[in-house]
């Protein structure tokens, strides 16, 4: 009835955008699929963004490592052209990337600016619709999707502030992709991780006392750590989770069922 391959990622190809260092959620998630055996293409934001990812790519032993800013005319297009041409197919993809400008963060919901939003929309939410579009073609024998949310797409988090409506959006989004891509087998995935100090997190003001209340208050009385959702997100494209759809997994230590 069961076998170890039925844990293992042995001869499945992937796609990880968002990973920036080190320190990304994106960056644990790619060694979790390389540790259960997966082979990955690894983007890059820009030249910028170039030094800290290359030496990860390369230690991940990714064959694809190509630069992809969503915002860029025609770039992840050609990520998925790339996959097309040397792997003819793929079996998830990942999507971990969130952005809005730090006045519209970091000011009230109310007062953000309309380019403001747009440009959180279209970076945090839009691209994961863009990209399971491209990966629905190459998913012939069924895949997964995944994004990356936050519990305060559900819930008020002082400070957290545009980045709530555009992150709920996601959530939506995902669970109608679910719905739309389950009948060829593709299944989706919100990962919501609890507070973790990365880049992206630095942008929201008092985050460390964010930290301190998720650490104080979630059940598990710890903080969840990368490796922590890296694990947990590589196991989800493994047939143990293969009738698990358009759901979100909190991977928080409890902290969600908190009131």
């Amino acid at each position: 009835m069961y076998s170890a391959a039925d844990l293992r990622l042995d001869g499945k190809k992937g796609l990880i955008l968002g990973i920036a260092n080190d320190q990304s959620i994106a960056y644990a998630c790619a060694r979790a699929f390389r540790f259960l055996g997966a082979e990955l293409a690894i983007t890059y934001l820009n030249d910028k963004a170039r030094p800290f990812v290359e030496p990860l790519a390369a230690e991940l032993e990714a064959p694809i490592f190509l630069p992809c800013d969503v915002r860029a005319e025609g770039q992840l297009e050609a990520v998925f052209d790339t996959i097309r041409e040397q792997w003819g197919r793929l079996h998830f993809a990942l999507h971990s990337i969130a952005f809005a400008p730090k006045e519209d963060l970091q000011g009230r919901l109310i007062e953000s600016s309309r380019e403001g939003f747009l440009v959180a929309m279209d970076v945090s939410c839009h691209s994961f619709i863009r990209m399971a579009r491209l990966a629905e073609p190459l998913m012939t024998d069924g895949g997964t999707l995944y994004a990356m949310s936050f519990y305060g797409a559900e819930k008020v988090v002082e400070n957290y502030n545009l980045m709530g409506p555009v992150k709920a959006a996601l959530e939506s989004a995902v669970r109608y992709i679910a719905y739309e891509l389950g009948p060829k087998g593709i299944r989706t995935h919100i990962i919501s991780p609890g507070p973790i100090q990365t880049r992206a997190a630095s942008g929201i003001e008092d985050f460390d006392e964010l930290l301190a209340r998720a650490a104080e208050r979630a059940p598990a009385q710890r903080l969840v750590t990368t490796a922590d959702v890296g694990l947990f997100t590589a196991m989800l494209a493994t047939n143990a989770a293969r009738l698990i759809t358009g759901e979100i997994t909190y991977v928080d230590g409890g902290y969600h069922i908190m009131g």
